[in-house]
């Protein structure tokens, strides 16, 4: 794994935010003023994995609505992906839902994204429903996911052992 620190995302991010939206989502990604207006939204936390060349290789954002969170956007460049980066950015992504007291994590995925799928299941997302034709761009389904109470003992167990899995990983 690369060595990365987390940032808040900021303007100066954009231009990396949006080479990694291109590479991951073709034409069909959030615009540049999208994002924008996401890092002044109060409810929005939005974390960029940065490495050792000051570039932002992933990110991960999620509006923060009392005791919930709803993750909005998620990518690791595709140069980057498998080598620990988005497990980072989730892990980093939870440690404040905890701070800040939020209970619940949701999102939605498409139906076809199966790494991404993945990933989110590791972190004990569960389908519970689908929300049809909910991508504009080929009219696909939506998985929405969401986490137990993050936490419940259960939930805590399945974070450590994913905090300690990114323990190897940075070694």
């Amino acid at each position: 794994m690369p060595k990365l620190r987390i940032e808040k995302m900021a303007l100066y991010h954009l231009d990396d935010v949006m080479e990694i939206e291109k590479n991951c989502y073709g034409e069909h990604h959030w615009a540049r003023d999208s994002f924008a207006n996401e890092i002044n939204n109060e409810i929005s936390e939005y974390s960029c994995a940065v490495n050792e060349e000051n570039k932002c290789i992933g990110y991960l954002g999620m509006w923060k609505i009392i005791d919930e969170a709803h993750i909005t956007n998620f990518a690791v460049h595709p140069k980057y992906q498998h080598q620990g980066v988005g497990h980072f950015l989730i892990v980093n992504s939870i440690e404040k839902c905890y701070e800040n007291k939020i209970k619940y994590i949701t999102l939605e995925v498409r139906v076809s994204n199966e790494k991404a799928k993945k990933i989110y299941e590791k972190f004990g997302f569960k389908s519970l429903g689908v929300r049809k034709k909910y991508y504009q761009d080929n009219n696909e389904d939506a998985i929405i996911m969401w986490t137990e109470n993050i936490f419940d003992e259960s939930y805590k167990k399945l974070f450590n052992e994913n905090k300690e899995f990114l323990k190897e990983i940075l070694k």
